[in-house]
């Protein structure tokens, strides 16, 4: 059958028969969702750096900039490439470990598993920086095409010289070699808080790596590492901001040791984390090429700009040792951001990273997450699939102005080694994670598996702890406040932490008996919040389908052998219903009565009748749940 072809056929409009959508329309439509509430706190999201995120984008938000903007041209917001680099970008695998064969082997096992390039620890919880220590642990390795990154802080420069020594030995030639050395003496002094030799020497230790691998197209020299201040609590702008200070800072001692812009920015990589929040993880990304570019730009080497990697991890200070198994989605939506975004490799740390090594099956599932990514998503074979979002081009040009800014206030500072002598960086980054931290303790932000829908118990993991190596003490020859990295769920894990130790101790793990009131209906949506409030702390609740009336609550709480009880139902019946169970329980010999929910106008007559406190959303559970585990102690 042919399909009709003359011109004088009607064309018929997509949206015929449909009314106009306006934005009038649609605020008249919210207003009624939301009951007359006020649209710009219902509807208007911030970020941690007071970004404004719309309910809604539309072609009115369209950045006139990016709509000409092509993927491999300059500002290079939509990538350093102008067509997909095969599948997409590297598989990058984490090592760290003091056993040299246990890491080769795992090393072998990750390669053979679909792991395109590794990661090397050297120091304290990592590889010994001994004399044949990487030809053993790279056995095997074929390092013409596997790339190899070290991290190893202030012995960097030695460890170079091991790794290039090892290229020489297997008769790598220069052009084929491949792979990361990643001096970075700003972020070594920013997380340990000294160096060994004045900072002039080890900024010129590290820029005379530039000369050593200046005729290998395929090493980079320096790291700037934006992971670190992530990982101390900075927001996305401050993580941008010390990255771009960083590389100013590593490009003028460049320049004073005679290696212009030009040639030392292709020496120089970029490693930024990502997180569960993975539309900030693709902005982050692409608005860093757009800054890097601006620097490159303006030190009169824009074209060099294409050359810089970008490299992502995962974001360490998201994962929880508690239900660690929530760590995968975790890792999983930070891995996509990533790939959305552009990055050039990926480390997807394994989900039992925060409680000790690594084994093959957490490894398998770190690098199984980016492999399913590329090769079943195919989130790499389209160069930069966020671009022309009004959302993420609005996102992005947002992040980048405020990252702009912060870093002109680091310069302001003397730049990025004075600021971090004076502390400035630190107090800032302190400031923000605070912030942050109260909105987990609060309730406005989760953590599920650790503040939100916690499980108690075994939870199935066990993992050998990280070895403890204090590094070699030395007297610093410079000294500052260092970062103080922490991850988010640290406050509640402290708490668990102390509800393991004394049910081991005594036997008698923190419980609390609920009385629920009424029918299901009533008390579940109650009950089920304050049962998982508690097991954030690691005491647990004494559930049950509701009872009558005070009486029975009384009776069935003594039945249990319980020193505590939480009155929880719906306001409704604990308006007609709680005074009467506070005084029963209390007859019943509670020494402890709670009660779900705020208490509103009658909290004196509450009081009164015999509870002890009132646990709602939105106070600090951390301190709340702390002082809980006091008094049932």
């Amino acid at each position: 059958m042919t399909a009709p072809t003359s011109s004088d056929a009607p064309v018929m409009p997509l949206a015929t028969g449909f009314t106009e959508a306006t934005r009038d329309a649609w605020l008249a439509l919210v207003d009624k969702a939301i009951k007359g509430a006020e649209f710009e706190k219902k509807m208007i999201g911030k970020t941690a750096d007071g970004l404004r995120i719309e309910p809604i984008y539309t072609p009115a938000d369209a950045l006139p900039h990016a709509a000409g903007s092509v993927p491999g041209a300059a500002p290079l917001t939509r990538g350093t490439h102008a067509t997909p680099n095969g599948l997409g970008w590297d598989i990058r695998q984490f090592h760290a470990g003091a056993d040299v064969k246990a890491i080769n082997t795992a090393i072998l096992e990750d390669l053979n598993g679909g792991t395109t390039s590794i990661t090397l620890l050297v120091g304290p919880s990592g590889l010994p920086l001994t004399d044949g220590v990487f030809s053993k642990a790279l056995d095997g390795v074929l390092l013409d095409i596997c790339p190899v990154s070290l991290l190893a802080g202030e012995k960097t420069a030695a460890a170079a010289d091991q790794l290039i020594a090892l290229w020489s030995a297997k008769g790598i030639a220069p052009a084929d070699r491949r792979g990361h050395l990643n001096a970075d003496p700003l972020g070594v002094l920013a997380t340990t808080g000294n160096l060994s030799t004045p900072l002039d020497a080890a900024l010129a230790e590290a820029i005379a790596l530039i000369g050593k691998t200046k005729d290998m197209p395929g090493v980079t020299a320096l790291l700037t590492d934006g992971n670190a201040y992530h990982c101390a609590g900075a927001t996305e702008a401050q993580e941008l901001a010390a990255t771009l200070a960083t590389l100013v800072a590593y490009l003028r001692a460049a320049d004073k040791a005679g290696i212009a812009p030009a040639d030392a920015l292709p020496k120089i990589a970029v490693n930024l984390a990502v997180d569960a929040d993975q539309f900030l993880g693709i902005a982050k990304l692409r608005a860093a090429r757009r800054l890097v570019w601006r620097i490159a730009e303006a030190s009169g080497a824009g074209d060099a700009a294409k050359s810089v990697r970008f490299d992502a991890v995962t974001s360490w200070r998201m994962l929880a040792k508690r239900d660690p198994w929530t760590n995968i989605i975790r890792t999983a939506i930070a891995c996509a951001g990533g790939a959305l975004g552009g990055a050039d490799s990926i480390t997807v740390l394994p989900f039992t990273y925060p409680l000790g090594e690594t084994d093959s099956f957490a490894r398998r599932v770190a690098r199984n997450i980016q492999i399913v990514c590329q090769e079943e998503s195919y989130l790499g074979r389209v160069v930069d699939p966020a671009g022309g979002s009004w959302y993420v081009e609005k996102l992005t040009d947002d992040l980048a102005q405020k990252a702009w800014s912060l870093f002109q206030d680091i310069e302001k500072h003397g730049g990025m080694a004075a600021a971090l002598q004076s502390g400035y960086v630190q107090a800032e980054i302190a400031k923000c994670a605070e912030t942050k931290a109260k909105a987990i303790a609060t309730g406005r932000a989760e953590l599920t598996g650790v503040s939100a829908f916690p499980i108690l118990g075994d939870d199935g993991i066990e993992t050998t702890p990280w070895p403890q190596n204090p590094p070699a003490k030395a007297t610093p020859a410079i000294t500052i406040t260092p970062l103080k990295m922490a991850r988010l769920a640290e406050p509640f894990e402290t708490l668990r932490d102390a509800a393991d130790a004394r049910a081991a101790k005594t036997g008698k793990p923190f419980a609390v008996f609920l009385a629920s009131l009424g029918q299901v209906v009533e008390h579940n949506v109650r009950s089920t919040w304050i049962k998982n409030y508690l097991a954030a702390g690691g005491i647990a609740a004494n559930m049950s389908d509701g009872y009558p009336n005070a009486d029975a609550a009384a009776s069935a709480f003594k039945a249990s052998g319980l020193d505590a009880a939480c009155i929880c139902s719906s306001d409704a019946v604990n308006a007609e219903h709680a005074e009467a169970t506070a005084k029963a329980l209390k007859a019943a010999g509670a020494k402890l009565v709670l009660m779900a929910g705020r208490p509103g106008d009658r909290e004196a007559a509450l009081k009164a009748a015999g509870v002890d406190q009132f646990l709602f959303a939105g106070a600090d559970a951390v301190a709340t749940l702390a002082d809980l585990q006091k008094k049932l102690s």
